[in-house]
Parts: C-alpha cells; sequence; structure tokens
C-alpha cells in the first residue's frame, strides 16, 4: 500500500469515479461523516441506492441535515465512525470522504473495526482520503497542517488490511479541482466550519489570505488536489 502517488495522475470528478466503480443498485449504504450531505444528496438522486445511512458527529450540521425534506431514501443519524449505530453485517457499502483523518488518532482503528463490524461479507468500504501536497494544502496547513492525522490515517487502513480484518482490493490515485470565486468564499467553506475550532490571530488571519491571494486570478483560485482510495472489501 502506497500513501502517495508520485506518477502523473488524471483530473477527474470523485462521485463520478464512485458511481461507475461501485454496486450500488439496491444497496444499503452507510456514509460516515457526510458533512453538508453534497455527495449523499448526489448519490440518493440517481435512484440506485435503496437506503443511505448518512451519518455526522458534528451536532451543528446534523441539525441542519435533519431539515431535508425531498430525500426520502436517506436516514441521517448523529454519531462518529468508532461507534456506528448500525448492525452487525447489515450494510453493503461504507463510504467515507475525507473524514478518517478527523477521527481522534486513539480511535481510528476501532473506525476501522467498525466499518468491518457494519459491512456485509463481501461488502466494499470506500475511503477517500487527500493527499498531504498540492497549493492548496500549502494554504491550509498555515492555521490546519493535518500531515500528522493523515498519515495516522492511513497507517490506520493499512493495520487493518494487515490483520485481515478488511481487504485492499486497489487503491486508486487520482486529482480533483477546488474553485473559490474569492478569499471571502475560502474563508467560509475551509475556515469558519462548524466540526473544528479555527482560531486564527489577525497576524496569521493576514498570512492566510495572503498566502491565497497569490492564487487568485480575476476569474478566482482554481486548486489541483491530489487523493487517494483505499477501497477495501470485507472478505
Amino acid at each position: 500500500m502506497r500513501i502517495a502517488n508520485s506518477s502523473p495522475a488524471p483530473a477527474v470528478n470523485e462521485v463520478k469515479l464512485m458511481l461507475d466503480r461501485l454496486p450500488f443498485d439496491g444497496a444499503r449504504v452507510l456514509e460516515l461523516g457526510c458533512g453538508r450531505a453534497e455527495k449523499t444528496r448526489l448519490l440518493a438522486e440517481t435512484g440506485r441506492p435503496n437506503e443511505i445511512i448518512a451519518l455526522e458527529v458534528d451536532q451543528i450540521q446534523h441539525a441542519k441535515n435533519l431539515q431535508a425534506s425531498d430525500l426520502p431514501t436517506v436516514r441521517f443519524a448523529q454519531g462518529g465512525a468508532e461507534a456506528i449505530p448500525a448492525d452487525d453485517a447489515s450494510v453493503d457499502i461504507v463510504l467515507m470522504f475525507k473524514s478518517l483523518h478527523h477521527v481522534p488518532i486513539a480511535l481510528m482503528d476501532q473506525a476501522l473495526g467498525e466499518i468491518a463490524r457494519v459491512l456485509r461479507p463481501g461488502g466494499l468500504a470506500w475511503i477517500s482520503e487527500p493527499v498531504y501536497g498540492g497549493d492548496l494544502n500549502e494554504v491550509f496547513r498555515l492555521f490546519h497542517d493535518e500531515k500528522a492525522v493523515r498519515e495516522a490515517a492511513f497507517a490506520a487502513v493499512s493495520r487493518a488490511v494487515s490483520t485481515g480484518g478488511l481487504r485492499l482490493q486497489e487503491q486508486l490515485f487520482f486529482n480533483t479541482r477546488s474553485f473559490f470565486e474569492s478569499f471571502e468564499q475560502f474563508d467560509s467553506r475551509m475556515i469558519r466550519v462548524t466540526h473544528s475550532n479555527h482560531q486564527l490571530s489577525p497576524e496569521l488571519y493576514a498570512a492566510v489570505r495572503e498566502r491565497f491571494n497569490s492564487f487568485m486570478t480575476p476569474e478566482g483560485a482554481t486548486f489541483i488536489n491530489p487523493q487517494r482510495v483505499d477501497l477495501l472489501v470485507k472478505p
């Protein structure tokens, strides 16, 4: 297993990639760390899964998600990946988009154990994580450096595979694009988030703004972000 890939990688839409590769038709899907439920909605609107359980640990965001009234196949629940409110062997597919590294390091192994527990034999886990690199990361790490937690997340996945609880089916390396119209939009989406308490001093905030603005063009700022998916299967 590799934490990163030095070879050139294609730029793709991760949702399209996931829809092409995973057997969603008639499946019971669990999404861990659904956030604003943007990918949840896109998946639900395909009509392919029978049910999606969308779990979010952030109480503020979970309360907002509960206000959605147009997603009849989605059930929102509050909780973390280390204690999944689902029965043993009850889920066909587990999705985790950029959220394993947000699990406390001491609980990452427990979270992977929970994923193995709830998956049916032959079930799949799509563990998507950002690779530590790219220009957006150079801005983000000024106020929230995730190098250690991303490495810990990869180590936890590797341990889950080495102990046999889950088996590696394949690794996918690709790039995604992030676009921001302005620093204010970056501030809203990346700094003033409810799941993290980013307390920036005026000096640090100014430094982040300056670094972000170095990538601005008249059309906005576009970043190419390296990503990795560890596609795991329950033996």
